[in-house]
């Protein structure tokens, strides 16, 4: 089965995949291809040039692409064929009707947490400067596309607690019936 992984930037979804990983060793996880120098992020991404990316998106090589903060992230399609047991991706929430297109059957889990936890989270990275931490947060409160009912995990505990509540996530996410469809609007 497979799932994604999406949420507000600062919600902490890198460290509750990493942690879940750790917890459940024989959970899937995909490597994404992603525009940006490696290092920057808690994230296991693999780091390419725009060239790069470009060249393996006109190849066929990503079954799911999007572009986000100036940035191009890829979900190669080897990492995500013969799915044997749940492989897990982390996604975006503009790019779900994509997603719900590419992967049928795709179950959608949504990492939050509350505002102030966002901003903290976002400022002690020290990733962004203060604009662009305001522009997150002001995207946090968008919504997920017509039709998409996910599991949501609150993250506002520890890490270890939230990779518990992700795994259960993933547990009752398997019970769901699958999104099939983007209803009118999910475009």
């Amino acid at each position: 089965m497979i799932f994604t992984i999406v949420g507000p930037s600062g919600a902490g979804k890198d460290t509750l995949i990493a942690e879940a990983r750790r917890l459940r060793p024989g959970l899937r996880f995909v490597r994404r291809v992603i525009t940006k120098p490696a290092g920057t992020s808690g994230e296991d991404f693999e780091s390419v040039t725009p060239q790069e990316f470009s060249r393996r998106k006109a190849a066929g090589e990503f079954a799911l692409d999007w572009r986000a903060y100036g940035v191009d992230y890829g979900i190669p399609r080897a990492q995500v064929q013969d799915l044997d047991g749940d492989v897990i991706f982390n996604g975006s929430r503009a790019a779900l009707p994509r997603a719900l297109l590419a992967f049928p059957g795709l179950r959608v889990i949504l990492v939050t947490a509350p505002p102030e936890q966002l901003a903290a989270r976002l400022a002690a990275r020290g990733r962004e400067p203060a604009p662009e931490i305001a522009q997150r947060l002001l995207r946090a409160g968008h919504g997920l596309p017509p039709g998409v009912e996910p599991v949501t995990v609150m993250n506002d505990s520890t890490p270890d607690e939230g990779a518990r509540r992700l795994l259960a996530a993933l547990d009752q996410g398997r019970a769901l019936r699958p999104h099939t469809r983007i209803q009118d609007g999910g475009r």
